[in-house]
């Protein structure tokens, strides 16, 4: 892989990891039209993964020393509703990992596979990407003031079903949060930083089979300055999404992006048999 490929790749990582748009579809995509395979590109993907986490971490940070200190300051365990809400946030991104934990260990293996596919997967989960932010755009359920601990779990089994390519994960939890009829700020920041544990546990575990095989074996002929260059992209972009799609949350302007992504998802169907 060239400098510039993960350049460009590191920008679209960063760019869609927010957005929802599927940053693994678009990932997937730009590796078909460069010519990479899945099992080629599917380590640098996840290191492009944890830059996004990093730059969730810069980005977040004000709203993750507040879940710690609630965490930590005196309080009545008791039950649930007895507890402050940093605490409340911190066990509901606990339970939101369920689902995506089962499916990493029993079917990852399956998961990884879809990644070399073809592009017929991914156009068809950017469809359903684009059906699920249309449907919540104009769905008008009653608001919630704060996130449940059932619906902490449906959430986290929207973030479960998006490994899969084309399915965009911040579009499936926020789009899944909005039809439960939670509040649009406190949802964006649930669903950014309920990623964090998970990417960062399969980033361990990538770790620790890159110690195994060796960092040239797993990067597939990769170097670790063109790496560097598509995390440090992945990381600077993802600042800038990030913030911004925040704010889009905020003001409800999904739809547009289930116009995009049902344009997208029709392209990666068409093109492969035109080129």
């Amino acid at each position: 892989m060239s400098a510039l490929k993960a350049l460009l790749l590191g920008i679209l990582q960063g760019l869609t990891e927010f957005l929802p748009v599927s940053s693994s579809g678009h990932l997937a995509i730009l590796s078909h039209f460069f010519g990479l395979s899945g099992e080629e590109s599917l380590t640098f993907t996840v290191l492009l993964h944890v830059a996004t986490v990093l730059s969730t971490i810069v980005i977040l940070w004000k709203e993750i020393v507040w879940i710690f200190k609630d965490l930590f300051a005196r309080q009545s365990w008791r039950s649930y509703r007895d507890l402050n809400e940093g605490t409340q946030f911190a066990i509901n991104i606990l339970i939101s990992m369920i689902p995506v934990a089962i499916v990493g260990f029993f079917f990852k293996d399956k998961i990884e596979s879809v990644f070399g596919s073809g592009l017929l997967v991914v156009g068809l989960m950017l469809l359903v990407t684009a059906s699920l932010l249309a449907f919540s755009h104009f769905a008008k359920p009653r608001q919630r003031s704060r996130i449940s601990p059932w619906h902490a779990f449906v959430i986290g089994i929207a973030q479960a079903v998006a490994t899969l390519p084309g399915l965009s994960r911040s579009g499936s939890t926020i789009a899944t949060g909005l039809l439960l009829g939670n509040k649009k700020e406190k949802l964006a920041q649930f669903s950014f930083l309920m990623v964090i544990p998970p990417i960062i546990g399969e980033a361990l575990l990538d770790v620790k089979d890159i110690a195994e095989a060796g960092f040239s074996t797993a990067m597939n002929g990769i170097s670790a300055g063109t790496a560097l260059i598509g995390f440090a992209a992945a990381f600077l972009t993802g600042c800038l999404a990030c913030k911004w799609m925040i704010n889009i949350v905020k003001k409800g302007k999904l739809i547009w992006f289930a116009v995009y992504c049902a344009i997208v998802g029709l392209l990666a169907i068409v093109l492969p048999y035109f080129l």
